[in-house]
């Protein structure tokens, strides 16, 4: 029988965790209000410190294929550190969305793949010097 470890935590610790985490929840972000802005179809948070944060909805896992009522049925939920969509159960981490985090893994891979997809004219014309300079270099190989 494999036995266990027991981790003792004592009142001390305890206490000075509490008096850590109460000295930095005035610098913890918090959502102060939440809106679908349909005119622009992005998701505006208003935070406690006065900022907005305006994120374009298609960037949202879970908000893509939402219809407008269902994107303006939005709450602020967990301490003001989380928004939460009821009628598609969709939640976002506000502190992630600051970071720029807009879904799990995958998604953001696939945001990123779309992205480096993009053509535009400034893109285009890199690509044509980088092709007069010879093009990319190849890849080094390493012996195995």
């Amino acid at each position: 029988m494999k036995k266990q470890a027991h981790i003792l935590t004592t009142d001390a610790e305890i206490e000075a965790a509490i008096a850590q985490a109460n000295l930095l929840e005035e610098y913890r972000p918090k959502a102060a209000s939440v809106e679908y802005r349909e005119n622009f179809d992005t998701i505006a948070v208003t935070l406690a410190s006065g900022v907005e944060l305006v994120i374009p909805r298609r960037l949202l896992q879970g908000l893509e294929h939402a219809t407008a009522a269902q994107l303006k049925d939005v709450q602020i939920v967990g301490a003001q550190s989380g928004l939460h969509w009821r009628q598609l159960n969709v939640d976002h981490y506000v502190p992630g969305l600051i970071e720029g985090i807009f879904g799990n893994k995958r998604w953001m891979s696939e945001i990123g793949k779309r992205g480096g997809a993009t053509r535009s004219a400034a893109k285009t014309a890199a690509v044509r010097q980088n092709g007069r300079k010879g093009g990319r270099p190849p890849k080094k190989r390493t012996a195995a």
